[in-house]
């Protein structure tokens, strides 16, 4: 059975690396991974704010409460 889109083997992993290093430098990586991981932490800081039901601001409470019903 093949192996699966999301399913990376060791061999693979590496592959993966020694190409990215022939791209980008081994200078790079280490930024581009930084830069990955802050992106990250950011998209996941918006999702959890624009999942709150607050908005900490009464103008705005008041006004979805109104368009509600």
């Amino acid at each position: 059975m093949p192996p699966v889109l999301g399913e990376i083997a060791g061999w693979e992993f590496l592959l993966v690396i020694a190409v990215a290093a022939l791209l980008f430098g081994s200078s790079k990586i280490p930024k581009l991974a930084r830069s990955l991981g802050q992106a990250s932490k950011e998209f996941r800081k918006g999702l959890d704010e624009s999942t709150d039901t607050e908005s900490g601001d009464p103008e705005l409470d008041a006004d979805k409460s109104s368009n509600k019903g």
